[in-house]
């Protein structure tokens, strides 16, 4: 390192960069999808834990990733909310550090989650009369576990391979968090190892992932279709297409972001994808999940009808 170059301390988080009369707009209408999410995840995972009929393997996934989604939008949308409304849009450089660990940890382990969420349901369709053996509760507890030492795993080896570098500016992350990709840019050093290893980290918790999402519910579509029952039917696909809405949502943004050409979305474009997969997509998992599930609506309906008496 040149004489020239010093160690920051703390970063500037420059958001979206609007007149300061749209950002107060921006922090009600953020604040506003930021408490459903609390709340409809928070509904979600209290349901679950108070209803005996819901305590199954499919909902003790569905358990996880309401955690995992509450902590993923904790993990960015209080900072970005606070800058919002703030003079001063700095980040400390440790706090950002660990903002990026966090972010990256419940990413992957929403990936995670979904894929086991789609071999839950490939085990109760195709193979009904073993599903009780199969995803027995110490099975669902150590696919559970797996999900999130991996999970943190690799984030941890994405913030070792970041620490490695000398950051001496510039100063400026031009996005609302601390997006990995923007504090790339921060390093004075060559970061191509980064990108090579975030790349690969891509395809292995996106592309991997998805593929075994797609082929289970391959083989669920056959065998929904071999269903003679027209109710058994219609309440299979009811579950089945509950989870692949939420799998097209987050895969899908992620996929743009992560593995599309750069060249393809401007700074703009790509903070909001960050946006959708972080605040928009947590918010609409319980919903899809409590509007297309109906035994999370009679759920529901049994604790008001408790509550009202």
């Amino acid at each position: 390192m040149g004489s020239n170059q010093t160690w920051i301390s703390e970063v500037i988080l420059l958001g979206f960069q609007v007149d300061p009369e749209l950002e107060v707009f921006l922090f009600g209408f953020f604040l506003l999808f930021y408490s459903l999410t609390l709340l409809g995840n928070g509904v979600i995972l209290g349901l679950i834990c108070l209803d005996s009929r819901l305590h199954t393997p499919m909902y003790f996934f569905l358990s996880h990733l309401a955690i995992i989604d509450i902590s993923y939008a904790s993990s960015t949308v209080p900072k970005m909310l606070a800058n919002l409304i703030m003079q001063k849009k700095t980040i400390s450089f440790a706090p950002c550090i660990l903002q990026t660990f966090l972010y990256l940890a419940f990413a992957v382990a929403e990936c995670m989650s979904l894929v086991v969420m789609a071999y839950d349901r490939y085990v109760a369709i195709c193979h009904p009369l073993r599903y009780s053996v199969i995803m027995s509760w110490g099975v669902c507890t150590v696919l559970a576990a797996t999900c999130w030492i991996f999970s943190f795993l690799l984030a941890l080896v994405h913030i070792s391979l970041i620490l490695r570098l000398p950051f001496c500016g510039p100063q400026k992350i031009n996005h609302f968090f601390c997006q990995i990709i923007s504090v790339f840019k921060l390093a004075c050093a060559d970061i191509k190892l980064n990108q090579i290893v975030l790349f690969v980290g891509s395809v292995l918790v996106l592309v991997g992932p998805l593929g075994l999402v797609l082929l289970s519910y391959a083989r669920i579509l056959a065998a929904i279709l071999r269903i003679q029952s027209g109710e058994g039917r219609g309440r299979a696909f009811s579950t089945c297409s509950s989870h692949l809405c939420v799998v097209g949502l987050f895969f899908g943004s992620a996929i743009v972001m992560y593995l599309a050409p750069k060249s393809s979305h401007s700074q703009e474009q790509r903070k909001i994808l960050s946006l959708f997969y972080s605040l928009f997509n947590p918010m609409l998992n319980p919903l899809i999940y409590s509007l297309r599930n109906a035994e999370v609506k009679g759920a529901l309906r049994r604790f008001l009808e408790k509550r009202s008496l």
